[in-house]
């Protein structure tokens, strides 16, 4: 359904989520205790603040204390008026969904979650208006949310009876020839550097460092993604095994902790809570208000290799996967090369690659003994979507203008550079069935491993597609990529990876009062189930993969492990330093299984 594929999870929905790790004791704010029972308040509570107390918060952001609306809310009361009908011409366009306070960037997901909006949001202007929310939140025993472009699958961003802190409108960008973080003086080299605002998408920052500056910044793959919790989630983009993740590019951030304090956090400043943020997920630590990336020389093309092919027999699909993997491993497998290739129920493969620093020639030599072998077969493979691979010049890989393969924002108003991947627009609104991930460590890729390999991928392509996303395993990176990322708090399966299998389905969007044809629920709960059990196929060849964080399964079980492996206890101690009331949940993040589903009721120790 996307660029880098819509992705499958949904495993063992109901189980509770359990961990052996070690648990740590948060100290509890009194104001949370109703009748013995920690809880906060909702609109129908006695503690819920009133029209006087609002009326302060409001004031002191500078009237940005905005009610809001559910995407569809207004076709509820007029759905002929203006504002239903500017909904429903707009749905398809991420970045609207994004400007909108209730907006999230998936319609909900099956037996999960269904967007909800709260009741107030802040709409931040700056890291003040943040103090403020957070502390009035705190004091006030509120169910807090942050958001910036709002695209969490988890439904993270999104909570009913809540107070939202809302970043959008935070989107600045500044450019550094040469930034030391603060307190790291002499004691750290100055670097090229770029610094934005919490509510900047990719796009923003692509345009400005790379299509204006000259210089590359390691983002994701949707233009659309917030940064901030991108990088809060580890962060992978089509190139990551040549440059890391974005969270490893991390060389400072400012967020504002439970305590209300605004914090500059780097190597040198509060470096416990600065390992959190890179990859710990995003809504655990605070609210994130400014980054600053590492920037790098640009390399000088961005190329891309496509094409579908058929196998005519099961055999004849066997053989193209064994040969698939083996021209992977033995070509494929260095830090110029990442993206995907999809593996389909119908025997066929599609390959949708790229890669950084080939020429257009070098890109077409990489590729040209698989597609000769795939001529050399017409009685067993069949080409169904032209092969070929090529480059372009790197500086304008972003450019909406003149681009057949973006979609601009036409709206009035929106930046003449947003626009989104083409191959992206199936993900937009999308209600998800489900969805999973799994790391697949590079020993599959030794010879007496790969028919393993094969044979897994075989068995799990019977019950829904597969795709293997060669960027978002850092096996086969250089050195220097691997050092930074085991620098981070995501999962250290990643660094022995080469591939992250997503499995995923789902279907367009359902948001609560969009008019449109009754979802067969038993079909999507058939198609949960497939997944799943496609999964289950790659779990065989890789029981410790883990899985990541911001692209996995909503029910799954052992989430403190799949997540984050042994770095868990540590994000425990930081939680416990720098949260010990919890303010900040988030499904399945770091402390949430002290508290119930939805984050208001106290339900055991961390």
């Amino acid at each position: 359904m996307n660029r880098t594929a819509m992705r499958r999870r949904t495993l063992l929905k109901g189980m509770a989520a359990t961990t052996a790790l070690a648990g740590l004791t948060l100290v509890l704010p009194a104001q949370a205790k109703l009748s013995g029972v920690m809880r906060r308040v909702r609109p129908s509570d006695p503690g819920w603040p009133g029209v006087a107390e609002w009326k302060r918060l409001k004031d002191a952001v500078g009237g940005n204390l905005i009610q809001v609306r559910s995407l569809f809310g207004a076709c509820e009361a007029d759905p002929k008026g203006a504002a239903c009908l500017d909904a429903t011409k707009s749905i398809g366009n991420p970045f609207y969904i994004g400007d909108q306070p209730g907006g999230t960037q998936v319609s909900g997901w099956l037996d999960a979650w269904t967007p909800e909006p709260s009741v107030y949001a802040v709409k931040a202007r700056s890291s003040a208006d943040v103090v403020a929310a957070v502390n009035f939140a705190r004091d006030n025993n509120l169910r807090l949310v942050v958001k910036g472009a709002g695209h969490s699958y988890q439904g993270t961003s999104n909570a009913a009876d809540s107070l939202l802190v809302w970043t959008r409108a935070m989107n600045a960008v500044t450019l550094h020839d040469s930034f030391v973080p603060k307190g790291c003086e002499g004691k750290v080299a100055p670097v090229p550097a770029v610094t934005t605002e919490a509510g900047a998408v990719w796009i923003d920052l692509y345009h400005a460092v790379t299509t204006e500056a000259g210089r590359y910044v390691q983002g994701g793959g949707c233009t659309d993604v917030g940064v901030a919790g991108l990088i809060q989630s580890g962060g992978f983009g089509s190139s990551s095994k040549g440059f890391g993740t974005a969270a490893s590019s991390l060389l400072e951030a400012e967020i504002v902790t439970a305590d209300g304090v605004t914090r500059t956090v780097n190597a040198c400043s509060d470096p416990d809570l600065f390992w959190a943020i890179k990859g710990g997920g995003g809504g655990c630590w605070g609210v994130v208000t400014k980054l600053t990336l590492r920037t790098y020389d640009l390399p000088e093309f961005f190329g891309a290799a496509w094409g579908t092919i058929k196998a005519k027999s099961d055999d004849a699909f066997r053989n193209l996967l064994a040969h698939v993997i083996d021209f992977y491993a033995d070509n494929l497998f260095n830090p110029h090369w990442g993206e995907q290739i999809s593996i389909l129920p119908n025997n066929t493969v599609k390959l949708s690659m790229a890669c950084q620093g080939l020429t257009k020639q070098q890109a077409k030599q990489a590729w040209q003994p698989f597609f000769d072998w795939v001529s050399a077969l017409p009685h067993d493979i069949s080409v169904t979507d032209k092969l070929g691979a090529g480059a372009t010049n790197a500086r304008h890989w972003w450019d909406v203008a003149g681009n057949p393969s973006m979609i601009p924002d036409k709206r009035d108003g929106a930046p003449n550079y947003h626009g989104w991947w083409e191959g992206d627009e199936g993900q937009v609104g999308a209600f998800l069935h489900g969805y999973d991930s799994l790391w697949l460590p590079a020993s599959l890729l030794l010879g007496n491993q790969r028919q393993r390999l094969a044979d897994a991928l075989f068995a799990g392509s019977r019950y829904k597609k597969i795709d293997l996303h060669f960027n978002k395993g850092l096996a086969g990176a250089p050195l220097d990529v691997i050092a930074a990322a085991k620098d981070t708090a995501t999962n250290p399966a990643v660094l022995d990876a080469f591939a992250l299998a997503i499995i995923a389905d789902g279907e367009g969007p359902a948001y609560k009062g969009q008019t449109g044809a009754a979802m067969d629920l038993d079909a999507a709960h058939k198609d949960a189930r497939l997944i799943d059990l496609a999964t289950a196929e790659l779990r065989k060849i890789a029981p410790d993969g883990g899985s990541y964080v911001s692209e996995s399964n909503y029910f799954n079980p052992i989430w403190q492990r799949a997540f984050w492996g042994t770095n868990y206890p540590r994000l425990q101690a930081v939680k416990a330093k720098y949260d010990p009331g919890g303010l900040f949940f988030v499904h399945h993040g770091v402390g949430s299984e002290a508290w119930s589903a939805d984050g208001f009721t106290r339900v055991g120790k961390q």
